[in-house]
């Protein structure tokens, strides 16, 4: 009879052991990737916010028919200070940008894993018969417009371990909440990259003689020419001859075939003319702060033989060389 326990004993713990085993290939598993965010070259002078998207893959395997809870976590990489303050980098330059998971100025992207406010997007997933499924999900990301003072330059960040960490766990009726908690967890690695390049815009204010009687004394009157160039970015600025092409002190305004000379000046007494390169140190320098930079145009009518009544005009082109 002992003999007979033992071999039932054995044959009780073999069977537990063929019913055990398989429960442990039932475990989910998930995998995770994230795609480089690239902004391309970003335009800080337009004012507009520059925008791209990333996708978010998951693949996951388990029991079959069973829904897994996932829970994409992505932080402030390694140049942000939290989810709310994300930057991209130049050095010690920064460039701020957001991630969004719903559409560009959004629900921003966040995490569990640290102490800011936004959380990530609640996903699921329910495995297909042979147990296994896939999803994707779009990072809607933006860097803010506004940011002129960003000098030109290759700005990037990057996100690795908990910065970037899909947490998931499998449905039990209702699925977990997003948490630190859940028990299944894997990182992804990625990068956030964007560039600045040197770069100018101009405006220009019209110059108006206003109406006068006869040609004999000097008419002045000012104009201006705004410039905006990211910082430290050296620029010059040209005034063209007109529409005749004239020199920079013998311009034309003209009615029909008559005219009325002019001249455009850097300073205020009108002695230093304002031209292009066809008239040596005539040009303006300047170098960019992010800002608008006013530039002065003085204009001068002198005294000359007064062509007929009626309105004279001239066309004068800015040139910002940078």
């Amino acid at each position: 009879m002992p003999v007979m326990r033992m071999r039932f004993s054995i044959g009780t713990a073999l069977a537990l052991a063929l019913l055990l085993a398989p429960t442990c290939t039932h475990a989910q598993s998930c995998s995770f990737s994230v795609s480089a965010i690239n902004f391309g070259s970003v335009d800080t002078l337009s004012g507009s916010n520059d925008d791209t998207t990333a996708a978010v893959d998951i693949t996951c395997s388990g029991i079959a028919s069973r829904t897994i809870r996932l829970c994409p976590n992505l932080g402030s990489g390694t140049s942000g200070t939290t989810e709310t303050n994300r930057r991209i980098l130049s050095g010690t330059n920064p460039l701020s940008y957001q991630l969004y998971s719903s559409t560009w100025g959004g629900t921003i992207w966040g995490s569990n894993l640290f102490s800011d406010p936004p959380t990530p997007p609640a996903l699921s997933l329910t495995l297909n018969a042979l147990g296994s499924g896939s999803l994707s999900s779009t990072i809607f990301a933006r860097v803010f417009g506004g940011q002129s003072t960003a000098p030109a330059g290759s700005y990037t960040s990057s996100y690795s371990g908990t910065q970037a960490q899909l947490r998931y766990q499998y449905c039990s009726g209702t699925c977990p909440a997003c948490s630190a908690s859940l028990t299944g967890s894997t990182n992804a690695t990625f990068s956030v990259t964007g560039s600045v390049a040197s770069n100018c815009l101009v405006a220009a204010q019209n110059i108006n003689f206003g109406a006068t009687g006869v040609l004999t004394s000097n008419i002045d009157a000012t104009g201006q020419v705004t410039v905006t160039c990211t910082p430290n970015t050296s620029y010059t600025v040209s005034l063209n001859g007109g529409t005749t092409n004239a020199p920079p002190a013998a311009r034309k305004m003209s009615k029909s075939t008559e005219t009325v000379t002019y001249g455009l000046y850097k300073d205020a007494a009108r002695s230093q003319v304002w031209g292009d390169a066809g008239t040596p140190g005539s040009t303006v320098p300047g170098t960019g702060t992010g800002l608008a930079q006013n530039l002065s145009v003085y204009g001068r009518v002198p005294p000359q033989a007064t062509p007929s009544p009626g309105v004279y005009s001239d066309t004068v082109v800015v040139t910002v060389t940078y």
